[in-house]
């Protein structure tokens, strides 16, 4: 029972301080995942970093396959940064060895009292990870504490006796982890074991070569359903392990390997035990990351073919796996939500230049588009509910729920886009067309309202809160209203003057209704992204009125 429960401290230690480390260095891992990873050896340090950070290279590698899935990132980028996690995920190991326990108690009062009592979530953050540090330590005292007993058993050490043998240590240690789906936890408990006396290095080292095949599990179980580049991800994953495990296990076998660990740390087996873990993931990493071109071959041959291309109806940047870290998932649903918004503002350029042009040529891409459009709509609604259940920094949790209105907005310009499309068909064939004024009506009014689009995009695209910007934006809105109404009225002077055919002027009509509620939804995107009311600021840029002739 004290094991167990020192295995669930332990668990939920590495989790908090995990939690905290990824809360903490959140915009700063976005950042780096995004710009770092286009050279492999780059790649193998963001690797070593995220995993150091978030704790896990299981959920590492789940979060890379992720990405190779959604095309954010190639198989060549990806093996960089696996070998690059197989080390970071060393690091709670190291930490163990140099074994704290002494301070535990107060590093979890201190953590405590500074996520209960400081408002400030950067303070929180560290707090959390300082407690679940002492979480992590406690753990591992009361594991190593249960298994004391263990030591004195002859069944038992005849049973940790046997793991010298390389294939069932090797098998032990595959099946633990694959079972706990974490290496770093199944190195922790191999450590409470040595710290106990109940396993020497010589009995655990075939163990460790395990548990860094069995790490591979994860991954490969999240690579199911996904697009072969991203099976080959979690191939290339299993092969770098094994591999690594078969070149050490001849080295043991050998040499004496273990013998040499243990001059280096004699008297800890803790410290022994973490020293073979560093050694393992580092020297595989160097030899295969330079090589990493075969791996991808190899990768290439188990699982043969290539991808289907992506229908537009598609997330292109969303994947269910990169939800394991909160951070670099808002990254992604921002990607999401501005393609979404670029693909509204070039269906909004096609459908005008049908209605202005008479261009019909892209009238079927314009119907693809919209619904491409409320296929994004669905899609990143049903990931915001998603992501909202995540522990998140209060700024990504205030952008997220602004973005609930922002993707309906983009929605509602996609539809408007269509209407003016079926307005130019109407045209079309009723054999009419715009008189040269209303052309150019038309034609400043649509540079008008593209140009309140494309400045609301940028605006979201920033994620910078900008009120004067939303000001601006609202501004241009009120006179593009002001414009539409006094088009309206000079329009139908023209048709009881008999200069405009009754078709062409209801179309005239009905295209300036749909600009101005564009426009409407432009303020919309710009004033979601700001705590401000449309009316609390005014704008300082003066802006012309739309000309009217």
């Amino acid at each position: 029972m004290q094991l167990a429960g020192g295995l669930g401290l332990f668990l939920f230690g590495m989790k908090l301080m995990g939690d905290g480390l990824e809360m903490a260095a959140g915009s700063k891992l976005r950042g780096m995942i995004e710009r770092l990873t286009k050279n492999k050896y780059m790649g193998a340090l963001v690797g070593l970093v995220v995993t150091a950070v978030i704790q896990s290279s299981s959920a590492t590698t789940v979060m890379v396959v992720g990405f190779v899935n959604a095309g954010l990132m190639n198989l060549a980028q990806a093996v960089g940064v696996i070998m690059g996690a197989n080390i970071g995920t060393t690091v709670t190991g190291v930490m163990i060895a140099i074994n704290l326990t002494a301070i535990a108690p107060l590093a979890v009062l201190i953590g405590v009292v500074m996520i209960s009592f400081i408002k400030r979530n950067s303070v929180k953050h560290i707090g959390q990870i300082i407690a679940g540090f002492g979480i992590l330590f406690m753990g591992m005292k009361m594991m190593s504490t249960a298994m004391e007993p263990l030591s004195e058993s002859e069944v038992f050490t005849s049973l940790m006796t046997s793991f010298s043998n390389p294939l069932l240590g090797v098998l032990v240690g595959l099946v633990f982890t694959a079972i706990i789906q974490s290496s770093s936890a199944s190195v922790g408990v191999l450590q409470a074991l040595g710290a106990a006396g109940a396993i020497t290095l010589p009995s655990a080292i075939y163990v460790i070569y395990g548990q860094n095949i069995g790490t591979c599990v994860t991954a490969l179980i999240s690579s199911v359903g996904t697009s072969k580049t991203a099976r080959r991800t979690a191939v290339v994953h299993l092969m770098f392990n094994v591999f690594g495990a078969i070149l050490f296990i001849v080295i043991s076998m050998l040499f004496p390997f273990a013998e040499l660990v243990q001059r280096i740390a004699p008297g800890s087996v803790m410290a022994q035990i973490s020293i073979v873990h560093v050694i393992f993931n580092i020297v595989c990493t160097a030899i295969m990351l330079p090589l990493s071109s075969l791996l991808v071959k190899v990768a290439c041959k188990v699982i043969p073919g290539s991808d289907p291309v992506k229908s537009s109806n598609s997330l292109a940047y969303l994947d269910a796996r990169i939800l394991s870290t909160p951070p670099v998932a808002v990254a992604q649903l921002f990607k999401e939500v501005d393609r979404m918004g670029q693909l509204a503002k070039e269906t909004l350029g096609m459908a005008m230049d049908a209605l202005i042009t008479q261009d019909n040529t892209k009238v079927d891409q314009i119907y693809e588009n919209e619904n491409t459009i409320n296929f994004l709509n669905r899609g990143i609604a049903e990931y915001l509910v998603k992501i909202n259940g995540l522990d998140l920094e209060d700024y990504d949790r205030q952008a997220l729920g602004s973005m609930y209105h922002v993707i309906s907005d983009m929605e509602r310009i996609g539809d408007h886009s269509e209407n003016l499309c079926e307005l130019a068909q109407t045209l079309k064939k009723s054999k009419q067309k715009f008189s040269p004024w209303a052309v150019e009506q038309a034609t400043e009014m649509r540079n008008r309202v593209e140009a309140m689009l494309e400045e609301a995009l940028q605006m979201f695209a920033s994620r910078e809160t900008q009120p004067q910007m939303a000001a601006d934006i609202n501004r241009r809105e009120e006179i593009i209203d002001d414009a539409t109404q006094e088009l309206k009225d000079l329009h139908i002077e023209r048709l009881n003057q008999g200069k405009c055919s009754v078709v062409a002027g209801t179309v005239f009509m009905d295209m300036l209704t749909n600009l101005e509620r564009i426009a409407d939804h432009c303020t919309n995107i710009a004033y979601s992204m700001t705590n401000q009311k449309n009316h609390e600021l005014q704008s300082t840029i003066p802006v012309e009125p739309v000309a009217v002739r």
